[in-house]
């Protein structure tokens, strides 16, 4: 399937984009179409303002990027007493005032929920970027902390969706509460039938995982009566040790927060 970032503009220069998750700082780069880089660092609520500002000034300059060549910044966040920390960090290293996604801001996007306050940011972003760069109606998964599945209708109209345990969640419960299993890595193994104890978690780890999204997305397909070949695009951390695995047609966007914030940034500053 061919990839368009139609939906990205560059009237407004590079930005510094930021999505703050509950276990990992994601941040980037974003100039028209082109996104320069994506890097991420663990969420540490105890770092300080300065320190998260050496970090990130650090990412950016390992990159090849000049702090002084940002012309503006943006930031997501499901993390609510970072918020403003990420906001000054931001600042302090790009003199620049970071928008952040939330009320008031413009994203484009109708959203049919019982609370739409409660819609987590990273949410948004990421269904406006699918919506913009790769149509309508779209079922958006992001395989992170949390994997979520979440549908754009053919209108533009958020509609919801589904939050389970993320992968790696689940399997640190599991090895928490149990006394003979192993931390495992996530690779997958050679056939779905383990014959020991390491390929068999690798293999309820993996495969299990691939096909809970599978069965997911035939779900929501059914239940909004959508066509077999309605687009299904994933993104996070774990995306591209799963999706993969996946007997649905799932294209993997790492980068797709990162051009829905450049999006959002150009929505509310090229009005």
């Amino acid at each position: 399937m061919t990839v368009s970032n139609k939906g990205i503009k560059n009237k407004s220069g590079m930005i510094l984009a930021i999505d703050v998750g509950n276990s990992t700082i994601v941040m980037g780069c974003v100039e028209g179409d082109k996104v320069y880089f994506e890097e991420q660092v663990a969420t540490q609520g105890e770092k300080t303002k300065i320190e998260h500002a050496m970090v990130f000034k650090s990412m950016i300059e390992l990159n090849g990027i000049d702090p002084k060549d940002i012309k503006g910044a943006i930031i997501s966040s499901v993390v609510p007493p970072l918020t403003n920390m990420i906001r000054s960090a931001t600042k302090m290293i790009t003199g620049v005032e970071p928008l952040v996604v939330g009320q008031g801001i413009k994203t484009g996007l109708e959203i049919d929920m019982d609370d739409p306050r409660t819609v987590g940011a990273d949410l948004i972003v990421a269904a406006v970027a699918a919506a913009d760069i790769y149509g309508k109606p779209a079922i958006i998964i992001d395989v992170g902390t949390a994997t979520t599945i979440t549908v754009v209708d053919e209108k533009g109209t958020y509609i919801g969706g589904v939050i389970m345990p993320g992968v790696q969640i689940s399997q640190d419960a599991l090895v928490a509460r149990t006394a003979q299993l192993p931390r495992v890595s996530m690779d997958a193994p050679g056939r779905v039938i383990g014959k020991n104890t390491v390929d068999s978690m690798q293999s309820g780890a993996i495969y299990g995982n691939a096909s809970c999204i599978d069965g997911m997305v035939k779900r929501f397909k059914k239940e909004l009566n959508l066509p077999e070949e309605t687009l299904t695009v994933a993104t996070g951390g774990l995306a591209g040790t799963i999706i993969p695995h996946c007997e649905s047609d799932i294209i993997v966007d790492k980068a797709l927060l990162m051009k829905g914030l450049k999006i959002i940034y150009d929505r509310n500053i090229l009005q």
